[in-house]
C-alpha cells in the first residue's frame, strides 16, 4: 500500500508525505510512484533551461522508518513494550554503563519520544476529525488523563539514573526526551484546544479545562527544570526556544530517519553503450577510407578530401549514437540510485529519475486527469505545456528490515520537499491592476492577484494494481496560495 499527504510547507516549498507499507508475508515488495509535473509554457522551464541537476537541486528526500503505533491507553501501561524496553536500558546503563549501554540508552529514549510523538498526534487528530461533541470531550479528557500518566511514568525512570555511576552527560539524554516530550503535549493540546473553542460547547467546558490545566501543569514543571519556555515579551528567548525545539525535534527522530548515500546509476552500462557509439563511428570512417583507397589510389586529392570529410562525420555519427543511447537510458535506467540501511544492514533500494517528456508519450490516463479547460486546450496547442516526468522505484527487504528489531517495523516514510523558487523567475507581478468602472462610471483601478497552476499527476503502483493522485499548486511570483488534491 501506498499513502500520500500533500501540503503547503512554506511561501516556496510543497511537501508530499509517502507511506509505503508492506505485506509482512512478502520477502521483498516493490513500489513505483510516477509524478507528471505540468508547467505552463509561460514559466519557460524547458529542457534548456532547466535541467536534471537544477531538479534534483530543488527536492530535498528524507526517509525514515514508520514509526510503531501505540495507542495513548497502550503506551500509558508501564508493562507495555516500549516502556520495559526503555526501563532496562535504564537499569542496564545505571550498572554498567559501557559504550554499547549508553547507545541503547539513548536509542531507547529517542525511540519512547517518537512513538509518544507519534500516539499524541494520532490521538489529537482523531479528536479534530470527530464531529460529535459528546465524542470530543470523552477524548479530550481521556487525552488529558493519559498524557499525564505517560509523563509520570517516563519521568520515575529518572531515579534509576540518578546514581554516580551514570556521568551528567549521559542524564542529559533522559533531560533531551523530557524537555521534547513535554513540548509535545503543549503543540498537540493547542490543537485540541483550537477545535473545541470552534463550537463552544457546555459539555466541553469540563474537558477544556483539564486541558488547560494539563499545560499550567507542564509550563510550571519545565520552569522548575529550567527548560525553556515562551516568554510574549522576549524576542530572543523566542527565538532560541524555536531553535532549540527544531534540534530537539531532528534528534528525537534522527532514530528513524535513514541516511541515503546517492550514486548513479547505470554508470557502467552508460559507458558500455557510449564505447558502441565510438566504435560504430570508427566503423564508418575506416570503411570509407578504405572504399576511398580501393577507388583513388594512394594519397591522390580525392582521397584527401574524402578522409577529411569522412573524419567530419564519424565525429557527428558520434555524438548522434551518443545522444539516442543516452535517449535509452533514459527511458529503461535511473538517474540515482541509493541503498537503504539500518545499522549498515542493507533493508532496501531507492532509484530515481526525471525527464522531460513530450505529450505524445504521457499515458491517456494521465491527460484524463489533468482535465484542461477548453481555454487551456487552445492554449496547449499554441504553446505546448511542458512536462517533467519524476519517477521512483523502491524495493524493501521485510525480513531484513525486521531482524533485530524488538518493534514491529511496517515499512518506510518519504518526506519529500519540492522548491519551486526557480519556477517564479519568470512570472509576472503578484498583483496587477485591472481597470473597471465604479458605481458612478469613474474608471477605477482594481489590484488583482496573477496566479499561476502547476498541475500535478501521481502514479502509485504496488502489488500489480495503479492508483492515481492529482495535485494542484496555485502560486504567485511572491509563493504558494494553496495546494489542492483535486
Amino acid at each position: 500500500m501506498i499513502t500520500i499527504q500533500a501540503k503547503k510547507h512554506d511561501n516556496f516549498s510543497v511537501e508530499f508525505k509517502f507511506g509505503f507499507v508492506g505485506n509482512s508475508e512478502a520477502n521483498k515488495e516493490e513500489f513505483a510512484v510516477n509524478t507528471w509535473i505540468f508547467l505552463p509554457n509561460s514559466l519557460d522551464i524547458t529542457p534548456q533551461t532547466y535541467g536534471k541537476d537544477q531538479f534534483y537541486r530543488d527536492i530535498k528526500s528524507n526517509v525514515r522508518l514508520i514509526t510503531p503505533v501505540y495507542l495513548m491507553r497502550e503506551l500509558s501501561d508501564a508493562g507495555s513494550l516500549p516502556f520495559v524496553s526503555l526501563r532496562n536500558a535504564f537499569e542496564s546503563v545505571a550498572k554498567n554503563p559501557t559504550v554499547a549501554a549508553i547507545d541503547n540508552y539513548e536509542n531507547q529514549i529517542k525511540m519512547f519520544a517518537a512513538i509518544f510523538k507519534s500516539s499524541l498526534r494520532n490521538h489529537s487528530v482523531h479528536i479534530k476529525n470527530s464531529s460529535s461533541n459528546s465524542d470530543v470531550a470523552y477524548l479530550s479528557a481521556d487525552f488529558a488523563v493519559e498524557a499525564r500518566k505517560i509523563l509520570e511514568e517516563y519521568r520515575k525512570l529518572y531515579q534509576i539514573i540518578n546514581v554516580h555511576t551514570v556521568s551528567p552527560e549521559v542524564r542529559n539524554h533522559y533531560h533531551f526526551g523530557d524537555e521534547m516530550m513535554s513540548h509535545i503535549v503543549d503543540v498537540q493540546t493547542l490543537r485540541i484546544l483550537k477545535r473545541i473553542d470552534q463550537e463552544p460547547d457546555a459539555q466541553l467546558a469540563d474537558a477544556r479545562e483539564q486541558l488547560v490545566e494539563l499545560m499550567r501543569a507542564e509550563d510550571g514543571y519545565k520552569k522548575s527544570m529550567g527548560y525553556q519556555t515562551l516568554n510574549s515579551n522576549d524576542a530572543e528567548s523566542n527565538r532560541q526556544l524555536v531553535f532549540r525545539y527544531g534540534m530537539l525535534k531532528k534528534y528525537v527522530e534522527s532514530e528513524l530517519y535513514i541516511r541515503l548515500n546517492k550514486k548513479r546509476d547505470s554508470f557502467a552500462i552508460e559507458q558500455i553503450y557510449y564505447s558502441l557509439a565510438a566504435g560504430l563511428a570508427m566503423i564508418f570512417a575506416t570503411a570509407v577510407a578504405w572504399f576511398a583507397q580501393l577507388k583513388y589510389g594512394n594519397i591522390t586529392g580525392p582521397l584527401f578530401v574524402v578522409l577529411v570529410v569522412s573524419y567530419m562525420l564519424k565525429d557527428r555519427i558520434k555524438d548522434l549514437m551518443r545522444y539516442y543511447f543516452a535517449h535509452q537510458l533514459g527511458n529503461k535506467y535511473f538517474d540515482h540510485k541509493a541503498h537503504i540501511k539500518i545499522q549498515e544492514r542493507g533493508v532496501g533500494v531507492i532509484k530515481e529519475a526525471v525527464d522531460f517528456i513530450s505529450e505524445r508519450k504521457t499515458p491517456r490516463e494521465v491527460l484524463d486527469l489533468r482535465s484542461r479547460s477548453s481555454l487551456m486546450e487552445t492554449e496547449n496547442k499554441i504553446f505546448e505545456e511542458k512536462i517533467l516526468l519524476y519517477r521512483k522505484r523502491i524495493v524493501i527487504d521485510n525480513e531484513a528490515m525486521k531482524a533485530d528489531n524488538q518493534y514491529p517495523l511496517n515499512g518506510i516514510n518519504e518526506i519529500l520537499r519540492f522548491h519551486i523558487h526557480r519556477f517564479t523567475q519568470k512570472m509576472d507581478n503578484p498583483v496587477v491592476p485591472v481597470d473597471t468602472l465604479d458605481s458612478e462610471g469613474r474608471v477605477v483601478p482594481v489590484r488583482v492577484q496573477k496566479i499561476y497552476y502547476i498541475n500535478m499527476v501521481m502514479q502509485l503502483c504496488y502489488g500489480g494494481k495503479n492508483d492515481y493522485r492529482r495535485f494542484r499548486i496555485v502560486m504567485a511570483q511572491d509563493g504558494i496560495i494553496d495546494v489542492e488534491q483535486m
